[in-house]
C-alpha cells in the first residue's frame, strides 16, 4: 500500500488513528462508537470541517465521554482542519483511517484525497452521486492498493439478515421477483426537503441518497447484479407547486425558505431546532458562519428532487425487482416480497406506526434511528417475516431481537468497522463493489427518468469488475 505520512510511531500504540471529515448530524454515530464502546482499538484524532461551531459541538463532546484522550503526556484533544488541509492533517496526525460523512456530493473528492495521501476510508452511502466519482474512487483505489469500507448499516438489523439466511437456504428455490415498497412518513420525509439533500446536485436525490440503502438490500439479499433499470419520479406533495389546498394537512404558513413560522405551533411540519438541543448545536448555532439553513420549509421554493418514485431492474441471473419510494407516507417503514421457483418469504416492517401530534410535542425525525417506535398494537404485528413454499401452509420465521438503532444493525456494524469484519455466512460487510452496484442503480435510475427510457447498468461505464462474482461477493449459493 502507498503511504505517504512520515515514518514516526504512532503515541497511541497499536489503536487506529482516526480522523472524521464532515462533523454533522451522521458523525455522532462514530464519534459515540470510538468514545465508548470501540475506545479501546480507535481514536479520534482530528475533525475536517469548515465550520467551527460544529467542531466545538464534538470536542465538547469528546472532553464529556472520553477525557482521557488529551491526559497524560502523550495525549491530545482531537486537532480541527480545514477542508482544503485535508492531506496535511493526514500527514501531521498520522491518520490510519478517514471516516466521510460530508454532504454525498463531495464524497468522491475527499475519497480520493484521502486514499492518495495514505488513508484508509470509512464512507458513510452513498458512495457518490455521479459517475465521475465512481471512476475516480475506483481508480484511486486502484493506484494506491488502499482500502474502502462502506456503512450499509441496515444489512446487519436482524430482520433482514434473517430474510437473507431464508433465501441462502434455497428454502424458496431460485429468486425470480422481488417487490420492495418502502414509505417514508410526514415527518422523516419532509426533512429530505428541508436540507441539503433538497437539491438533486448535492444529494443525487433519494434514489441515490436515500434508496441505496434499499438497492444494497436487494443485490445483497439476492446475491445479484443489476443489469437494467426503468424508472419513474415525481414530486407530488412537497414544494411549491404543491401548496396547500383543500385536500392537504393546515399549514402555518406558505412555503418560505427561512422555514415555518415558529409561532404556528399547529404547523405539523414545522422544524423547531430550539425543540432540539443537538440539533440546535450543530446547525442553529452554525448558520452565522456558512448560511447554512438546516429548517427550511419542506413546501419553499429550490428543492429539485421527487418524493415520490419507481423502479424496475432487472438482474444478471433473471431476477426482476419491482421498487417505489414514497417521501410523505402516514406510517414508516417496509414491505419486500421475494418470490422464487419454490416459494415466497414477506417481509413487513414497521419503524413508525402512526405520526401523531396530539399532546402538542413533535416526534423524532428519523424513526428508525431511534429504538422500537412502533407502538401501535396494529401496526407493530407488522415486523415479521413469513415463508410459504409450494403446496404448503405458511410458517413464520422467528426473527432474533437486535438492541439500537436501525433494527439493531448499528451497533453489529460498528463492532465490525472497528474490531474487524468476523467470519460471517451471510457477507454483511460491504465492500467497493457493493457500493458501486447500489449506487449504479439509483444513477441509472436518474438517467432513466430523465431520458423516460430503459439504461443499462454497463453503458454507465463505472469501471467496477464486471460481475460481483468475479469480485469475490458471496452469492446464496456460496453462503448456504
Amino acid at each position: 500500500m502507498t503511504d505517504t505520512r512520515p515514518d514516526q510511531p504512532s503515541p497511541l500504540g497499536s489503536r487506529t488513528r482516526y480522523a472524521v471529515v464532515g462533523t454533522g448530524h451522521r458523525a455522532q454515530m462514530y464519534v459515540d462508537a470510538l468514545c465508548g464502546p470501540h475506545e479501546d482499538v480507535g481514536r479520534i484524532v482530528a475533525w475536517c470541517e469548515p465550520n467551527p461551531e460544529r467542531v466545538a459541538y464534538y470536542d465538547e463532546l469528546v472532553a464529556r465521554h472520553a477525557p482521557e484522550w488529551a491526559a497524560g503526556p502523550d495525549g491530545v484533544a482531537p486537532q480541527a482542519y480545514a477542508p482544503e488541509d485535508l492531506e496535511r492533517m493526514i500527514a501531521e496526525q498520522h491518520v490510519d483511517r478517514v471516516i466521510v460523512t460530508t454532504p454525498d456530493a463531495l464524497h468522491a473528492d475527499v475519497v480520493v484525497r484521502a486514499l492518495r495521501a495514505g488513508a484508509d476510508v470509512v464512507l458513510e452511502k452513498p458512495m457518490t452521486t455521479s459517475v465521475e466519482g465512481c471512476r475516480a474512487i475506483s481508480a484511486a483505489l486502484a493506484e494506491t492498493g488502499r482500502d474502502l469500507v462502506l456503512t450499509f448499516n441496515y444489512r446487519y438489523s436482524p430482520r433482514n439478515s434473517a430474510l437473507r439466511r431464508v433465501i441462502a437456504s434455497g428454502e424458496i428455490g431460485e429468486v425470480t421477483a422481488v417487490h420492495l415498497e418502502w414509505v417514508l412518513d410526514t415527518v422523516h420525509g419532509a426533512d429530505y426537503f428541508r436540507r441539503w439533500h433538497r437539491d438533486r446536485e448535492v444529494s443525487g436525490g433519494l434514489l441515490v441518497h436515500k434508496a441505496s440503502h434499499h438497492f444494497d438490500l436487494v443485490n445483497w439479499w439476492v446475491g445479484d447484479e443489476p443489469v437494467s433499470v426503468t424508472a419513474h419520479g415525481r414530486r407530488r406533495f412537497y414544494g411549491p407547486e404543491n401548496a396547500p389546498s383543500a385536500d392537504r394537512p393546515v399549514r402555518g404558513t406558505p412555503g418560505a425558505p427561512d422555514g415555518p413560522d415558529a409561532g404556528a405551533p399547529g404547523d405539523p411540519f414545522l422544524l423547531d431546532l430550539t425543540d432540539d438541543p443537538r440539533l440546535a448545536a450543530l446547525y442553529l448555532g452554525a448558520e452565522q458562519h456558512d448560511g447554512y439553513r438546516r429548517d427550511q420549509d419542506p413546501f419553499a421554493p429550490g428543492a429539485t428532487i421527487d418524493d415520490t418514485m419507481a423502479v424496475l431492474v432487472g438482474y444478471r441471473r433473471g431476477a426482476m425487482l419491482s421498487y417505489s419510494l414514497t417521501a410523505y407516507g402516514p406510517w414508516e417503514g417496509y414491505r419486500v416480497s421475494v418470490t422464487g421457483t419454490r416459494g415466497r418469504a414477506e417481509l413487513e416492517v414497521v419503524e413508525r406506526a402512526a405520526v401523531e401530534l396530539r399532546d402538542g410535542s413533535r416526534p423524532v425525525v428519523d424513526p428508525s434511528a431511534v429504538e422500537d417506535l412502533a407502538t401501535d398494537a396494529v401496526r407493530r404485528r407488522g415486523d415479521r417475516l413469513v415463508v410459504q413454499q409450494h403446496w404448503g401452509p405458511a410458517r413464520e420465521v422467528e426473527i432474533p431481537a437486535g438492541a439500537g438503532a436501525h433494527g439493531g444493525g448499528d451497533a453489529e456494524m460498528l463492532r465490525d468497522l472497528f474490531r474487524g469484519v468476523r467470519v460471517d455466512p451471510l457477507g454483511r460487510a460491504a465492500r467497493f463493489v457493493d457500493g458501486v452496484a447500489a449506487t449504479a442503480v439509483g444513477l441509472a435510475a436518474n438517467v432513466s427518468v430523465a431520458r423516460g427510457s430503459s439504461v443499462r447498468v454497463r453503458d454507465l461505464a463505472l469501471d467496477r469488475p464486471p460481475s460481483l462474482a468475479a469480485a469475490g461477493e458471496r452469492t446464496p449459493e456460496a453462503a448456504r
